[in-house]
């Protein structure tokens, strides 16, 4: 398999709301640092970010709080995009902060979220933001401050919003408040199966479900532990590709409303990842993958 002129449409596509994207998109998070936590290189992070819009990404998913003490993910993404094309959405997060030396604040109350909003608008350089995600941590309630993101939608401000790293319980809880256009979890192969039966949730509901971590799994913001499951490689192998992109492919193949955000800021891995948009796997391939 080659990842030669692959678009990011090659997986299809879904609607959050009103907006269609391609089922391959874009995590921010690795524009601003390596994974050692070391500085990332501002040129080549925008040229990622230019280059995947070339090759079809047009979801591409950012938070204020993803930040390293020289780079912003949001003011990366204002610098190589603007002014953005019409058809690219932006999807933002809030809930959770970080004081400017990267230390985390308490998660924020529901009068706390507009300056949250104003926040990525800022960075952003936009009137709106497509989609925010209201990021959970614990089970507790979260009617309250989706219904403050629900005014800010009334407002004009957020054109749709979604949940992330929530239980089913909370989903079913946000739908009672506004409409909930995806959940974003940490999920993939061999890691939080558990959420299966949430994403056919999410589908009966038309809701998007976009897992985190879908390549780095257990590694989370560390990035991939360099260690690799026999099978993942046995397959990659057959299908002359690299694991991460194995484990995307699988991703994908987990419903029409999952939708991927790998996360990087290397150009080679962007092009690998948007070609796993093409990857088919066979159901002998799912099987022995459904073991891992």
């Amino acid at each position: 398999m080659t990842t030669d002129t692959v678009h990011a449409g090659a997986a299809g596509t879904w609607q959050l709301g009103d907006l269609t994207v391609n089922r391959m998109g874009l995590g921010a998070m690795r524009l601003t640092a390596r994974a050692d936590g070391s500085p990332s290189d501002p040129d080549r992070a925008v040229a990622v970010l230019r280059r995947a819009v070339e090759l079809g990404v047009n979801h591409i998913d950012t938070a204020a709080f993803y930040f390293s003490p020289l780079r912003s993910a949001n003011e990366l993404i204002n610098r190589a995009l603007r002014p953005y094309p019409d058809d690219l959405v932006v999807v933002t997060k809030v809930g959770p902060g970080r004081d400017p030396s990267g230390e985390w604040l308490p998660a924020a109350r529901p009068d706390q979220l507009r300056g949250q909003v104003e926040e990525n608008l800022r960075q952003l350089g936009r009137d709106h933001l497509d989609v925010v995600n209201l990021r959970v941590h614990g089970p507790e309630p979260l009617a309250e401050h989706y219904g403050a993101l629900a005014e800010l939608v009334d407002a004009g401000l957020i054109r749709h919003l979604g949940v992330s790293a929530v239980r089913p319980h909370q989903v079913a809880e946000a739908r009672t408040v506004a409409p909930v256009v995806c959940v974003q979890n940490s999920y993939g192969l061999g890691y939080r199966r558990s959420h299966d039966e949430l994403i056919r949730d999410c589908a009966t509901h038309g809701t998007a479900f976009v897992p985190f971590f879908s390549i780095v799994t257990s590694g989370r913001e560390a990035g991939a532990t360099g260690e690799e499951h026999p099978e993942v490689l046995a397959v990659a192998r057959e299908h002359g590709v690299g694991p991460a992109q194995i484990r995307l492919a699988w991703t994908l193949s987990r419903g029409p409303n999952v939708l991927a955000i790998p996360g990087t800021g290397d150009p080679a891995h962007l092009e690998q990842n948007v070609a796993a948009a093409a990857l088919r796997l066979s159901p002998d391939d799912l099987a022995r993958l459904d073991a891992v």
